[in-house]
């Protein structure tokens, strides 16, 4: 992680209906409540669904470049809004791992394996956006914990992805906080943003 760059980006990965989202709402909420300018980013489904980009387990290479270069137009963007004072945070509810995880997770699930050009060439475009994270969470799957009707998705399919998502993690050697669904995990993460957040946030 690193911290000597500003904006601070908090970013948080994980699969489906894990609590990324509510996650950040708490970090947001506190944060902003300091006075300190926060952006969030996010959304990524839902713009996807919009373009037919394929989803879930029809996940594809393409699907996954595209999520990976808009997530990183999106966070200079929100960092940089004319009119306003400049962002201290930048909130990601979902990172440029999350594709490669769901991507993985599509290949395992019909059985294929893209070239290894390929797979070697979206980890590294993922891999550029690695020093710029200060903090990273990635959410643990609770299989008691339904998932949202709004992201409807086969739960075995959503099983694959979160084993994928810290399996990269681990490959990748990146630092990183897991957040499971238990309140005083919950707890900790908000309170390890605001410690850093409050600290190194530029005034």
């Amino acid at each position: 992680m690193v911290t000597a760059q500003w904006p601070l980006h908090v970013g948080v990965m994980g699969a489906q209906s894990t609590g990324k989202t509510q996650l950040l709402d708490r970090i947001e909420k506190e944060l902003t409540a300091q006075g300190t300018i926060v952006v969030r980013t996010g959304g990524f489904g839902e713009r996807a669904a919009l373009m037919s980009l394929p989803e879930m387990q029809r996940h594809t290479s393409a699907a996954t470049e595209w999520a990976i270069a808009q997530g990183i137009a999106d966070e200079i963007a929100a960092a940089a809004l004319p009119g306003r004072e400049p962002a201290q945070v930048v909130l990601a509810d979902r990172t440029a791992w999350d594709a490669l995880a769901f991507y993985y997770a599509a290949q395992e699930w019909h059985h294929n394996r893209a070239h290894r050009l390929e797979r070697e060439r979206l980890r590294l475009l993922a891999a550029t956006q690695a020093p710029k994270c200060s903090l990273l969470f990635a959410t643990v799957l609770d299989p008691a914990i339904p998932i949202r009707p709004e992201h409807p998705c086969d739960p075995r399919f959503r099983s694959v992805v979160d084993q994928y998502a810290h399996k990269i993690l681990t490959e990748e050697g990146l630092p990183h906080i897991r957040v499971t669904s238990e309140a005083h995990s919950q707890d900790r993460a908000v309170e390890h943003a605001l410690s850093l957040c409050l600290l190194e946030a530029p005034v």
